[in-house]
């Protein structure tokens, strides 16, 4: 006979897993507006006591390695969203860049955060997959020659990253606004060796798509 959890046990485990959700969250948009943001102005803001954020985070080198842990899936979550098995190399890169775009405000912040709190290193592991599966695009359409073969695919896939960084960090700090994605990821696909022309059109025919998807 397979055992039960007490109803007060699965109260309290329901209370904790909607707690720590609460607190990543704040984290998240605490850290947003200031990135020197305490674990105890984070509690108040959470409406939390410090003594059940502790409980959780044992410190604010903890709380943000999990914040960028959470990152990480999120973008190979929208990897895996934006994957079409028809896909060539430059539609399979116009979608996941414009995929990487539309948390782009989450991602830089936290990506920046764990670089400063916990390293190059942790980073990497933390993205490595999603990181994986952009060199694969990429050595694709090197194969193809519709991607420029001047680097090799893993030291142009951090020469892009790098790109596509900036250009969030320049979208959230200026009055130049691209909600959409349309300018980031054509200058992206540019950067890649793609054609001015082509690859705006590419841009414009994935976003008309995902917008025909999204209203069907």
């Amino acid at each position: 006979m397979q055992a039960t959890d007490a109803p007060g046990r699965t109260v309290q485990r329901k209370d904790a897993h909607s707690n720590r959700r609460r607190i990543l969250a704040t984290a998240r948009r605490k850290l947003r507006e200031d990135p020197d943001a305490s674990l105890d102005s984070i509690s108040q803001a959470a409406g939390v006591a410090r003594r059940t954020l502790y409980g959780h985070f044992p410190s604010r080198h903890a709380l943000i390695a999990d914040l960028t842990r959470e990152a990480g899936h999120e973008l190979r979550q929208a990897f895996a969203r934006a994957r079409t098995a028809d896909a060539d190399p430059v539609e399979a890169m116009t979608r996941m860049v414009l995929a990487a775009w539309a948390g782009g405000d989450h991602y830089r912040m936290l990506i920046a955060l764990g670089r400063r709190h916990l390293g190059e290193d942790a980073i990497r592991t933390t993205l490595a997959p999603a990181r994986a599966e952009a060199v694969a695009t990429l050595r694709r359409g090197q194969r193809e020659g519709v991607f420029t073969d001047h680097l090799p695919a893993p030291v142009l896939a951090q020469a892009l990253e790098a790109l596509m960084l900036a250009l969030a960090e320049e979208n959230a700090a200026s009055p130049w606004a691209d909600p959409t994605g349309e300018a980031a990821a054509t200058a992206f696909l540019v950067a890649a060796g793609v054609a001015p022309q082509r690859a705006a059109l590419q841009v414009r025919e994935v976003i008309g798509r995902v917008r025909a998807a999204g209203d069907g």
